[in-house]
Order: C-alpha cells, then structure tokens, then sequence
C-alpha cells in the first residue's frame, strides 16, 4: 500500500504529463519506466562504487567492477544523479541523444540485477515528452520514489498501471487487479513452482503472483507498517527460495515492445531481477523453435487473461496446438497451447470468452470434449458480464483445469457481483462474490455432487460429465443452474376495483365541502 502522500504526488505527476500533451496513458508509464530505469543503473553504479572505495580504504585488495558508465566526462554525464539538474531543452536533447542510446550499448555479464532482456526491452527508449517543464517535474517525482524499498516500489508501478483503467482504450490491456488476485488465489501457486503467462501485457498475473507469494511466507517480523498504519510483507521466508524466484520461476511472453518494456519494468520494481519476460507470439510456430523446452510440459502453473475474438492463418500456428483443436480462433488455440504447455499435473486459470463455453462448432465441442476427457477440469466461474466494462461488456468465465487425467465433475459457481458496480463507471460497491468464491472453491467436496446437498439452484453447484457430454460438452452454467420461480401474489382485482371506487367518493365529499365553503 502506499501512502497517501505518496499517491497524490504520482497522480500530480501524471496531471503533468496530461496537460504537457502526453495523453496516451500507456505512453506515460512507458516515459516514467526509461527515467526509473536510468536512475536504477546510476544506483547499481554507485552501489560497486562504494563496495571498491571500502574495500580499498581497508586496506585490501578491491574487487574490480564491469562499469555501466565510461569514467570520463561524457560518460558520466550519462548518470541519474549528473544529468538530473539539466534544465530545460538541452535535458531533451542529452535525454534522447546521449543517456537513452547508451541503454543499448551496456554489456551485462554476470549480473543479476540488470539482465539483458530488460537491456534489450530498453535499447529502442525515445523521449515522446516536448515540454521540458514536464521532463524536469517527472523527474523530480522519480527522485522523491523510495526505489531502494523492494516493499515499496512494486506498488509504486502497480499504481501507475492502475491508470490503465481510468484514462484512454489501452485500458483493455489490463485485467482487473481484483479479478486477477482471485484467480491466484483459486490456483494457491507455491514458490517451488515455475509460472507462465503466454499473452502477458503488462505481467499483471506475474507481478500479483510475487505479491501473493509475499503475503503468504511473510514472518510475523517479516510484516511491516507504514507511518499510516498500511502492512508491507517482506516475503522474509521465502530466502532458500530467492535464486529460483529471481532467475527462473517467472515467465512472460508478448509481441508488443511496449508491454514488454512495461512488463519486465514492472517484475524488477517487484524485486523479481531476472524474470523471463520474452517477446513472442506464444501462437506462431517459430514458439517451437525459439522456445522448444517451454512449449510443451515446462509449466506448473499458467494464469492468463488471452485475447478475445482473433482469428488466425491455421498455416502460421504451431501445428502442436492444431493437434487438439482445429480452427481460427485465438480463444480456443490458446487454451489448447496452454495445456500444452503444462506439465502433468500442473494447473490454470484462464480467463474465456463464454463462446469457448457454448460454442456449437466442431473446433468448440472438440476443444471442450479433449478438456474434460484428458483433463481434469475442475471449475468454471461465470463472471458477470460488465467486469471488462467500460473496453469490453462480453461476458467471461474462467476455466480452472489440471493437466492429465480426465473429469468426473466439473464445480461451477456463479459471481454476480465482484464489488463493483457493472456499468461503464465501475464505481465501488458492497455486493462482492470474490471472497465466498474462494473460500467454496478451497472447501468445495465432490462427495456432494451425487447427494441432495447439490442444489442446483444456488451459486454453487457440480454437474456430472455424463450430463455435460449430453449437452455437447456445453459448459455454460445457465446450462445446467436450476431457475426458482416464486410465485407472485397479486390483489385481486375486485378489491382493487372496490379501493377506487372508496378514493372516488373521498374526493367527491372534499369537493363538496369545498363548494359549500365558496
């Protein structure tokens, strides 16, 4: 959480940018992420510098050090804390001439805070701001940032990105933060584990996934609170488990370059240092030859929110994905790639379009028969249909199946409200499904699905595979959820009728004692 200070001064930061003339709110935080990225480097700088200074005021023989900044003038003036007090035009020009062209040249050998993907995401980094005045406030704002707080930072970006929602169409890249913390919470990923998202935007399920992870291997001294009382969890037990997260338990892949930037952006602020954030399109079929390991049993866990209604050439897709399921459509290809991609065993959350669900094609019933026949489908979640509101009013479930195996039951549970009004406004509001959601799924007991205790007719329910195979693997829940009609008393008409005629007369008498009056 941050503090209520520290929030205003980002959204003065971003009112700056706005009325600059930098109204693409994905381009803000792209400009925001180039200004913490150079400062980050200054700071890895001075960090080696003072570690050499000390060893060698010791008395001992220093550790030299592969510096990111040459040692002359012009190279140190490349540096956060030397080009900061630059004003006006030439801070544009030494911004886009000098310092950001100098990303691309960094060399990274061994080092594990700056690794070469995000390099690479940085090399291509242009100033889209024109107002000098607006470069200069930005960044006195980064400098005010308490980067050198890991519990801090990461809600920093997510703040940030949370204007995503709030400010132009590129909010259809990011899925609601709630929606997503559910969905994770649904899948419980442990820190042992290696996670993937195959469409990642701006690594929102990733970087959420190192925030749960945090919050659930957090010592009772590992919990921290702010002058305004909000936790921070350190995740200070998740040590034996660091080189793992750091290096080879995140994994993200994008055809954007500015979500990739955005993304591997947001997963360093988490404190995640090198997390595998790859620019690919996980449909295309060089997916077989630039990743062949991860393409198919690689992942324990997979959360995704892929995109909707896209419709593909069959000849450009990895034909292992057309092995289960043979059409067009990005929907149904994603899922399938997904479960690829998983190992035996492992599990996900992914978010559909309720077509995938109901879908009457052979490319729809095949995709839902090779789900449940040889996999264990374990619950669809209906969401309610303004949850992407205001990008999107299509209605969406999620899918949470493990790899392997084959289904019996399949748990459905309906959300019909997520604690948010579902017009385009999407204003706060107290009905919220989410938590019982959770806590149901975690004690759902599939003993109940053969016995009166299964109520089709409430939230929560089983349906058998028998009876879904009947329906043509339909999935939909208004499918199967059971409607109880009250029955509606009305007053007879007659007493209705006597009622008037009762009023007629009351109005008559007041008349005639208003006439008598004049």
């Amino acid at each position: 959480m941050l503090t209520g200070t520290l929030r205003n001064e980002i959204d003065q930061l971003w009112e700056k940018f706005w009325t600059g003339g930098v109204t693409n709110p994905l381009t803000v935080i792209e400009q925001i992420s180039y200004l913490i990225f150079a400062r980050m480097l200054d700071e890895k700088e001075i960090q080696k510098e003072n570690q050499y200074n000390t060893e060698v005021s010791l008395g001992r023989t220093p550790t030299p050090f592969e510096r990111i900044f040459p040692e002359t003038d012009e190279g140190q003036l490349l540096r956060w804390k030397n080009f900061k007090s630059i004003k006006g035009d030439k801070l544009i020009k030494h911004l886009r001439d000098n310092v950001y062209p100098h990303f691309g040249k960094i060399e990274v050998k061994n080092n594990k805070e700056i690794n070469a993907d995000m390099m690479a995401f940085m090399a291509d980094a242009d100033v889209m701001v024109r107002n000098p005045t607006v470069l200069q406030e930005a960044i006195s704002m980064i400098q005010k940032l308490p980067l050198n707080k890991s519990d801090i930072k990461g809600d920093v970006y997510e703040y940030l990105l949370s204007k995503l929602t709030t400010a132009g169409i590129n909010g259809q890249f990011r899925t609601p933060r709630h929606i997503i913390d559910t969905m994770i919470e649904l899948i419980a990923p442990q820190p042992t584990e290696v996670i993937a998202d195959p469409a990642c935007g701006t690594a929102g399920f990733l970087a959420r996934t190192m925030e749960y992870l945090n919050r659930k291997h957090s010592s009772e001294f590992g919990i921290l609170k702010d002058e305004e009382g909000n936790k921070y969890y350190t995740g200070d037990k998740l040590t034996p488990y660091r080189d793992h997260i750091e290096q080879k338990m995140f994994w993200g892949f994008d055809f954007d370059d500015t979500m990739l930037r955005v993304s591997a952006m947001n997963m360093l602020l988490h404190g995640v240092t090198g997390a595998n954030i790859h620019y690919q399109d996980s449909l295309h079929k060089n997916m077989q030859q630039n990743y062949p390991d991860q393409v198919k049993n690689f992942f324990d866990v997979i959360l995704a929110n892929p995109p909707f209604k896209g419709a593909l050439d069959t000849a450009g897709v990895n034909p292992q994905i057309l092995d289960h399921v043979k059409t067009k459509k990005t929907e149904l290809l994603f899922v399938s790639h997904i479960i690829n991609m998983l190992n035996v065993g492992g599990r996900s959350a992914t978010v559909v379009p309720d077509g995938v669900l109901f879908g009457s094609s052979k490319a729809h019933v095949e995709l839902r028969k090779f789900l449940m026949d040889e996999n264990q489908l374990e619950a669809v979640i209906s969401l309610p249909s303004g949850v992407f509101k205001p990008y999107a009013g299509v209605s969406t479930a999620v899918l949470i199946f493990t790899k392997g195996g084959s289904t019996d039951h399949v748990w459905f549970y309906d959300v019909q409200a997520d604690g948010f009004s579902l017009d385009d406004k999407r204003t706060p509001i107290k009905d919220n499904d989410l938590s019982d959601l959770v806590a149901k799924f975690k004690l759902r007991d599939k003993a109940v699905a053969e016995s009166e205790k299964n109520d089709k007719s409430q939230k929560e329910f089983w349906v058998s595979k028998e009876d879904i195979a009947s329906n043509k693997y339909d999935l939909s829940i208004n499918r199967y959820k059971k409607v109880v009609y009250k029955e509606k008393k009305y007053v007879p008409p007659k007493k209705i009728l006597d009622k008037l005629i009762s009023l007629e007369n009351e109005i008559l008498i007041d008349l005639k004692e208003l006439k008598d009056l004049l």
